[in-house]
């Protein structure tokens, strides 16, 4: 089989997504792979042959270190599905003549849901053609969506990032003697995993949010609306949190009740946007009230300088079981987080058959919400708090993060 090693980013990026990155190159260098390539922009990129080598990439003693304090993906990511084998092997056929013209024997993809559907085709592939090349698939996604694994690397990064954010602007809300109602758009949009997030944000120095609105819950704007009344009754400002994938009982987004229209991306996924934007006219329309829409969009994802140490050193982690995962002899698997038992926070890495991961979603238990459908129950905190722990700061130069760009491919 070949020698060499591969590995891509795919999708949405997060702030530790490099640090899989380091522990796929740290393992492979660790185990005596020499060369260990990086697809720029996936496997979109890896069609074109647009590669680089990490060796020559990281030559700088702080590289590393610098690569895990650096957010978004390093190598480029792309949103690229590859079509059914059976449909164009002519795709495939040019893949993997390329793996062997570099002679990878070691195949490794960072990514979410579609990601690890191009580790179960490749993989597939590859048992139908002969091919021993060996395809791991390593978990990302700050929407924590993943099925199997107990959650994903990112997701504790951004999950800390709303949290903060949050409670700054609930002490922002309270500075004026009137009536507001800040609506804060987080992503998600079938899984609230985010948007549960915000619970974080009450302490015993904040009120926290007034609600929350997560898409494993229909939702009734006219509702929502008393709701609202009810609790400016003794509350005049509040902050509400509320997933970019909320719907109505007829399954259409909050945010296509506006006149707006919603573009597709590759995969069929509408690309989802304005929900809060929507709920602030709702409201400016039916009762008297100052608003304000909040869209954190990519700043949730991207947030580095306020990274969770327990999610770096999980997602670096992952990248390292994928590399020994491979080298005994595994394929079509992702590394998944098992939770310990007990109160101590403890995970450790498994392995899990591609096939029951590609393509599935994990949602919020409905248990985790409470029987108004507006705040988060005990169970759901006590599963959050462990991954928003501890911090690794960025290295500051002139007063800014310093982070790790990439060079131009071969």
């Amino acid at each position: 089989m070949g020698s060499n090693a591969i590995v891509g980013q795919s999708g949405g990026p997060t702030a530790v997504i490099n640090a899989s990155l380091a522990g796929v190159f740290s393992a492979c260098r660790e185990h005596g792979i020499s060369r260990v390539y990086g697809m720029c922009n996936g496997v979109q990129g890896l069609l074109q042959e647009r590669l680089i080598d990490l060796a020559q990439a990281f030559a700088a003693p702080e590289d590393i270190e610098l690569l895990i304090r650096t957010p978004s993906s390093y190598l480029g990511s792309c949103r690229y599905k590859l079509p059914d084998a059976g449909k164009d092997e002519a795709v495939y056929e040019r893949l993997f003549a390329i793996l062997e013209r570099y002679d990878i024997g070691y195949f490794f993809y960072i990514g979410g849901n579609d990601s690890m559907d191009t580790i179960l085709k490749l993989s597939d592939y590859a048992q139908k053609k002969g091919s021993d090349i060996r395809f791991i698939g390593v978990p990302k996604t700050i929407d924590n969506d993943l099925a199997v694994t107990d959650h994903t690397p990112g997701y504790g990064s951004a999950a800390k990032y709303i949290a903060a954010t949050l409670k700054e602007l609930v002490r922002d809300s309270t500075i004026y003697d009137l009536r507001s109602v800040t609506i804060v758009e987080i992503m998600g949009r079938n899984a609230g995993w985010l948007t549960a997030a915000a619970a974080l944000a009450e302490d015993e120095d904040c009120e926290g949010v007034a609600m929350i609105c997560l898409p494993e819950v229909v939702f009734d704007p006219e509702r929502f609306v008393r709701e609202v009344e009810r609790l400016q009754q003794h509350t005049p400002s509040l902050v509400i949190a509320v997933s970019e994938g909320i719907r109505v009982a007829d399954g259409r987004y909050v945010c296509e009740l506006s006149e707006d229209a919603l573009h597709v991306d590759s995969f069929g996924h509408k690309y989802l946007g304005g929900t809060a934007r929507y709920l602030c006219s709702l409201l400016g329309e039916r009762i008297n009230t100052k608003t304000r829409a909040v869209e954190l969009s990519t700043l949730q994802r991207c947030a580095a300088h306020i990274a969770s140490g327990t999610d770096i050193d999980e997602a670096f982690a992952a990248g390292s079981a994928a590399v020994g995962a491979a080298l005994e002899g595994k394929t079509g698997m992702m590394v998944a987080f098992v939770r310990a038992p007990g109160e101590d926070y403890r995970c450790e890495t498994a392995l899990h058959d591609i096939h029951g991961i590609a393509n599935a979603e994990k949602t919020v238990p409905l248990e985790w919400i409470d029987a108004e459908h507006y705040r988060m129950r005990e169970p759901f905190m006590a599963y959050v708090r462990p991954l928003i722990d501890k911090e690794l700061f960025p290295i500051f130069r002139h007063g800014v993060p310093r982070h790790l760009r990439r060079g131009q491919p071969v």
